[in-house]
């Protein structure tokens, strides 16, 4: 048995001490997910990472921050408004928490300002103020806002009649404070101007004939230089941008509602009015302006951010397809067709011969996606099984499914409609699927469907045989394209009947029989990932070691955190490859020596979920769907399965293991005091595992070819 040499170091044996297991302090989840943000934004502030794209990296942090207030942050704000303790939340964690996060907003503005704007501006591209604008460019931003932008504004003035109004979540607004008299001889002084979603908020300003530079105005600065247009007759003394984000976790007890889907769907139009969690305000607003928003939306003072420049940097991701700069961007990545795949060769009769791996996106999707062609194409097949996680909302795949059913397939789509920020995207597929005659389940009440399978049972001759797609990740070639993730694709009867197991399970709820080689969550994942934890940690004095190397996007859940300090301590090597949340307190003296922590932040987005474990002479190695947090392992549908085929497990452990271990480029380690310090290469430039992968499957071109990079989620 091949045993590759990184994952066989040698273990630093320590004495056992139980008790110190129960006195290690677990680190703090919120704060680690800003520390993550932190990671994500060093790519935007890299000099060596082209202009644009680094300005791709700061406006996906602010939506991870977006996301991040909209789902962490009500606790705490809660916790400050009411002085007192709310569980684990404080008026005190709150404090630390908004410091935390104003120091991470502190920094991406220090990087747009003082670094992405003028190296931009020395490219010639220009984000113009309007004192930054000449005559010429004024006129023309003057008569854009009169016809493009004047007819779709309304201001509405504050008075008894008119209270404060409903700001939806995330929107843009200005506050506006007046002197004067309205018309009917009312000094109400305060106004709000809503600024409409559908209006761009970057605009490129006419160019002079043979000029290079690229001039750009954003929609907050058109409105703002002719605010005063708005009010005939009074004056504006005081004004500022501001946009609130509100608490968006959709709260619906599937016990007490008949139609999930349709209790959801109210939900949904109530989501842009939650409880507001941040208040952003221009960094020059007045205190009368900002105390008076912060009292509208009842927040505390900590819970306000002044931000010295556009208060959605989101929004500036629209500027990387105006400029269509491509020696700005990242050198164009083309994946190869899966290797193990042949074109133009049957995909079943090829998985009759073994399983395939495919790891995206150094691999294409496109060996997904020949899959599910050729199911729906081939008379032969009979029925068609899917769960729908996040599939976005144009998805070839959903239409692939689509015409499976006009061609007389029985298709059975199992749609989980609270993927969080997905919920509307997929009630449209739930109700396409069901239009055309699909059978449309939601799964298990209560439980999240976060597994990602697809089953195909095929005629061949007088048997039916299953083939099967397994997956660490969504069913959206999009994000296929952006994330690691590993297919895996098999007709072993097994395996495959365990799937059509699960499959009945999630749509009859019937009682599920004994599965052979798939785990599931929540009836078994969390115990047997314990179970390996522990096995592995007591064959810790075997003569050939022990070993666990475990790859994952958050680590959170404590009590595989106990199990994996208890083996640590045992004598057991742990290393863990963990992109985002991490509650483990790694390289403590007497709690965690043996223990390391890595995290890989790249090009593309890590997502592959990769648990390897080494008991003396016995191998294992699991792929899932779950990240090793309390909510998948007991709150979720989850699937892992066994690589049990050698060659194929060993490309797996040099892949997504070796690999990212011996990275030291896009590394970074989680040290003893809770902090990550980047990893310093040993020599020259240093090794970047993505950058390996890349030039190991795809083709990797030169900046001037560049393509366009879709954005998405992280």
């Amino acid at each position: 048995m091949h045993h590759n040499n990184n994952l066989n170091a040698a273990p630093l044996v320590l004495p056992h001490h139980p008790h110190s297991l129960s006195k290690a302090v677990l680190l703090d989840r919120d704060h680690s997910l800003l520390a993550f943000n932190e990671r994500v934004l060093s790519w935007a502030a890299n000099p060596e990472v082209p202009l644009l794209e680094r300005l791709r990296f700061l406006c996906i942090v602010s939506s991870n921050l977006d996301e991040f207030f909209e789902v962490r942050a009500e606790p705490h704000v809660s916790a400050a408004l009411m002085e007192e303790a709310k569980g684990p939340y404080t008026a005190s964690t709150f404090q630390l928490f908004a410091e935390k996060a104003a120091d991470l907003v502190a920094q991406q503005y220090s990087i747009y300002n003082d670094q992405l704007q003028p190296a931009l501006s020395a490219r010639g591209v220009k984000v113009l103020t309007h004192a930054e604008r000449n005559l010429v460019q004024k006129k023309w931003v003057k008569n854009y806002f009169e016809r493009e932008v004047r007819p779709l504004l309304l201001p509405i003035g504050l008075d008894p009649s008119h209270p404060f109004p409903q700001v939806a979540n995330k929107s843009l607004n200005f506050i506006v404070r007046l002197k004067g008299h309205d018309a009917f001889g009312r000094d109400n002084e305060i106004a709000i101007v809503k600024v409409p979603r559908v209006l761009p908020r970057v605009i490129r300003l006419p160019h002079r004939e043979g000029s290079k530079e690229k001039h750009f105005v954003l929609l907050s600065s058109v409105i703002r230089s002719h605010l005063a247009d708005l009010f005939p007759g009074r004056q504006v003394t005081e004004f500022s941008q501001f946009r609130v984000t509100r608490h968006s976790d959709l709260a619906v007890d599937e016990e007490e509602v008949r139609n999930l889907r349709t209790a959801l769907r109210k939900e949904l139009a109530q989501r842009h009015y939650g409880q507001a969690v941040r208040l952003e305000v221009s960094s020059d607003c007045a205190p009368f302006l900002s105390n008076f928003l912060l009292k509208q939306f009842n927040l505390p003072a900590g819970a306000m951010y002044r931000v010295p420049g556009p208060v959605n940097l989101v929004r500036l991701s629209q500027l990387i397809d105006l400029v269509n700069d491509r020696s700005l961007l990242f050198a164009p990545f083309k994946s190869s067709f899966p290797k193990q795949l042949q074109q133009g060769v049957s995909v079943f009769e090829q998985l009759a011969l073994g399983d395939v791996v495919i790891h995206q996106p150094f691999e294409s999707f496109d060996g997904v996606m020949a899959f599910l062609r050729e199911a729906v194409n081939d008379p032969q097949v009979l029925a068609i099984k899917q769960t729908v996680y996040r599939t976005g909302s144009d998805s070839e795949m959903m239409n692939l499914l689509r015409e499976a059913v006009r061609r007389g397939k029985e298709v059975t789509v199992v749609v989980e409609l609270k993927a969080r920020f997905d919920e509307e995207a997929n009630i449209n597929w739930a109700e396409a699927l069901e239009s055309v005659g699909a059978q449309v389940v939601y799964g298990v009440v209560g439980l999240k469907t976060h597994a990602k399978m697809l089953l195909v049972t095929r005629r061949e001759g007088r048997q039916l045989r299953r083939y099967g797609h397994l997956s660490t990740g969504n069913y959206n070639p999009n994000t296929a394209r952006l994330y690691t993730d590993v297919s895996y694709l098999t007709a072993q009867p097994a395996l495959t009947a365990d799937m059509d197991a699960v499959f009945s399970h999630l749509a009859s709820q019937s009682r599920l029989p004994k599965l052979k080689q798939l785990i599931m969550a929540p009836t078994q994942l969390h115990k047997r990932m314990i179970d390996l934890i522990d096995k592995t940690g007591h064959a810790a004095g075997h003569p050939d070691g022990a070993r666990i190397v475990a790859k994952m996007n958050t680590l959170t859940d404590e009590p595989l955190i106990r199990a994996l300090l208890a083996a640590g301590q045992r004598g057991v090597k742990i290393d863990l490859i963990v992109r985002g949340a991490c509650t483990l307190p790694a390289g403590v003296p007497g709690v965690s020596e043996n223990i390391r922590v890595r995290s890989i932040i790249g090009r593309f987005l890590e997502h592959s979920r990769v648990f390897y474990f080494r008991l003396g002479q016995q191998e294992h190695l699991y792929l899932s769907s779950a990240d090793w947090m309390n909510r998948n392992m007991l709150r979720r549908i989850e699937l892992a399965w066994p690589v049990t085929d050698p060659p194929l497990r060993q490309r797996l452990i040099d892949e997504c293991l070796v690999a990212y271990q011996l990275d030291d480029r896009d590394a970074w380690e989680l040290q003893g005091n809770g902090r990550y310090e980047r990893i310093t290469p040993v020599a020259g430039p240093g090794r970047s595992a993505q950058e390996a992968l890349m030039k190991k499957f795809g083709t990797l071109g030169s900046p001037g070819d560049a393509i366009k990079v879709v954005s998405s989620r992280r």
